[in-house]
């Protein structure tokens, strides 16, 4: 008799993990069709951005031939369909050349704009920032000075990439905008900064003379060499996609 019961109590228990079985069934069958769906949707987007990528990587080529080749308007073009692209990288890179043809055309107002919007785009720091230092120094003899402090101050932290040519435009900016006291501390520090490039050191030994030869307040020349600034080096980190040569900013997952 106790057999028998022990016998029915072990069916009983059978038929609940079947019935529990069978209610879990569907969920357990959802949580793998999901998984499954969110594997295949990773590697799609990967295989899309891969794709999007050599192909913006193509076209930004093509457009720099143009340019180069003196055909502005087909660049031109060609740089605002690479800009439509998924990739971050070329899509900020294509702003900034646009931004430079805009400059060369004298638009300023439409090459900060452009600029802007490229560094919104950039996929880093090192990229966004070259953005941000172009927009800036688009404004260099336009913009009042703490327009231009507020754009540049954050460039010129210790961490950030182009932190010495921040340091250097904010210095011009503040001898343009008559703040002598300023532009001298700025520039005296710049031309004993040991990792400053040669060029850096060069232009802050220079304008230190101006200054304090009491000639600093003849500006347009100084305007001149804020407008020179030189670009900081860029290149695209797709690491997915060919590779795009190196261009000085303005230039342009």
């Amino acid at each position: 008799m106790v057999d028998l019961f022990e016998e029915v109590e072990e069916q009983l228990r059978s038929d609940r993990y079947k019935a529990l079985a069978f209610k879990a069934l569907p969920w357990v069958l959802g949580a793998l069709a999901a998984a499954l769906l969110i594997a295949f949707g990773v590697w799609g987007l990967q295989e899309y951005r891969q794709r999007a990528a050599a192909g913006a990587s193509e076209q930004y080529a093509a457009a720099m031939e143009a340019l180069q080749q003196g055909r502005t308007e087909e660049a031109d073009r060609l740089f605002g369909e690479v800009a439509d692209s998924p990739s971050r990288a070329y899509k900020a890179l294509a702003l900034l050349q646009q931004g430079g043809i805009r400059m060369t055309e004298g638009k300023r107002d439409e090459a900060v704009k452009l600029f802007d919007q490229a560094a919104a785009a950039a996929p880093d720091e090192l990229l966004g920032d070259a953005a941000r230092l172009k927009s800036a120094f688009a404004l260099m003899d336009s913009a009042p000075l703490a327009q231009l402090q507020e754009r540049l101050e954050p460039l010129s932290e210790e961490d950030r990439p182009y932190r010495i040519l921040a340091e250097e435009a904010l210095a011009f900016a503040k001898l343009s905008a008559g703040d002598l006291q300023g532009a001298r501390k700025d520039f005296s520090a710049l031309k004993d900064l040991l990792d400053a490039p040669e060029g850096v050191r060069q232009r802050a030994e220079g304008a230190v003379e101006l200054i304090d030869s009491g000639t600093a307040k003849a500006l347009p020349e100084t305007l001149k060499a804020a407008a020179a600034l030189p670009d900081p080096q860029l290149a695209p980190r797709a690491p997915t996609a060919p590779a795009a040569p190196q261009q000085q900013a303005p230039r342009t997952q």
